[in-house]
């Protein structure tokens, strides 16, 4: 069994080190502990410190973004024969120590990606708004995953090599919520575990500049992920509301038609009627092509995980 811990870089020559050094050399239930750093086009000499410190070294050749680094890494590890995958930032706000802890659900069978939940509310270096917007967002995501995850966002996470074959990272913001989506379409076991993590911000974030950024920009990735993996079922709620309205509008003017109390002084209803009533069987039209379409990516899915495999086995 070999364990992969990779960090995803980008500019971290001064934290980089200190976080390489501390990473475990042996862990109960691997034969192999190995460490690469995917350096996400770092100016600094973040490379030179990945390689002084003997981690091996993926270089993008431009900054791509977290997610792109994240899943480049992915695919490295198992590549090099990766049986199970942790990911931890280069900061080092993660505590080495429960690595153990983090990967114990896989190796028992039980998981085949764990999140390490960081215990929020007990957090100093998060604002009162902050914890509560990450207790908001994790509940949001348990609902739309069908999972039981408790920080969604928590880098510091364990997967699975079957687990690795089946991610697809389709934005560059960040891979956390992204990934626990799939997870939960793709039928995956992803489970919590406790974890340590710094009372106090190394650095600030480079992912965003303010907790509207942050929520704005998670909420983009929530939606585009929905509407990828469930969009008839999206569709056909949107396009609900106007034909309901529509169908409401209809029994009106009908009611008036048939009782005879001036039908004639509520066309404008029945226009209006009308109207919503195409907007909804068209919202509905688009759904139904939609679904088409994401049935045709769930196959490429399946195409690009068998060729990940053949290449897997190949650089074996």
């Amino acid at each position: 069994m070999k364990l992969t811990i990779q960090i995803p870089a980008w500019n971290e020559e001064e934290t980089l080190g200190r976080t390489l050094d501390d990473l475990p050399h042996e862990v109960p239930g691997f034969d192999e502990v190995d460490v690469q750093v995917v350096d996400d086009g770092s100016t600094d000499r973040t490379a030179d410190v990945a390689r002084h410190h003997g981690a091996r070294l993926i270089r993008l050749p431009v900054h791509r973004g977290l997610a792109v680094a994240f899943a480049s890494g992915l695919q490295a590890a198992v590549d090099h024969g990766a049986d199970v995958i942790v990911n931890t930032d280069a900061d080092g706000q993660y505590d080495p120590r429960d690595i153990a802890t983090l990967v114990a659900p896989i190796l028992a069978g039980r998981a085949q990606m764990v999140i390490g939940d960081r215990k929020i509310e007990t957090l100093a270096r998060f604002s009162t708004t902050k914890k509560v917007l990450q207790r908001l967002g994790s509940w949001v995501v348990r609902r739309l995953s069908s999972t039981t995850v408790r920080d969604a966002t928590s880098g510091f996470r364990a997967i699975s090599r079957d687990a690795a074959f089946k991610l697809h990272i389709f934005t560059r913001f960040t891979y956390t919520l992204e990934t626990i989506l799939q997870a939960g379409e793709a039928g995956l076991a992803v489970v919590s575990v406790p974890i340590r993590s710094v009372s106090q911000d190394v650095r600030p974030s480079r992912l965003f500049r303010s907790n509207l950024g942050y929520v704005w920009r998670s909420l983009e990735s929530l939606a585009r992920i929905v509407v990828l993996y469930n969009p008839l079922r999206i569709f056909i709620r949107l396009g609900a509301l106007p034909v309901l309205t529509g169908l409401a509008l209809l029994a009106r003017f009908v009611w008036f038609y048939l009782s005879g109390n001036n039908p004639a002084g509520h066309v404008q209803s029945l226009i209006l009627a009308v109207i919503l009533l195409v907007v909804g069987v068209q919202v509905w039209v688009v759904g139904i092509v939609a679904d088409l379409i994401a049935v045709n990516r769930r196959l490429l899915e399946e195409a690009v995980e068998r060729a990940r495999r053949q290449s897997a086995s190949s650089s074996e």
